[in-house]
């Protein structure tokens, strides 16, 4: 797969879907905001529009994340929980981490280390 980025503000954020083991593993670095949403948000969901059943988003390159990532990954989080499958969080970084932790979602959404560990618990 490839990288996407949003065209207007492409050092802004990017992402690079891959699967592993049969698991969508969606790298993102960057800033996570308003202008970046809808390109995770599409990283996140299959070409069809459905959530692929297992997703780890590796957050070990981000720097920021406002409550418009966090609105993706709740929402990303309900559609793959409706198709019985989970989404994973990776690596997230001491300010991304904290901002998980305050709005409640490291409760919601399991969050690992490392990708490996997200892959393999």
């Amino acid at each position: 797969m490839t990288d996407i980025q949003k065209e207007d503000r492409p050092d802004r954020l990017s992402v690079h879907p891959a699967v592993v083991d049969g698991v969508l593993v969606v790298t993102v670095r960057g800033e996570i905001d308003h202008d970046g949403r809808d390109v995770l948000s599409q990283a996140l969901t299959s070409p069809d529009g459905a959530a692929p059943p297992r997703i780890v988003a590796d957050l070990s390159s981000v720097t920021f994340m406002d409550s418009s990532g966090i609105n993706v990954l709740v929402t990303a989080h309900r559609q793959v929980s409706a198709a019985q499958g989970w989404l994973r969080i990776a690596g997230a970084r001491k300010p991304v981490e904290r901002v998980l932790h305050v709005v409640g979602l490291d409760a919601l959404i399991d969050c690992h280390p490392t990708v490996e560990q997200a892959l393999n618990s």
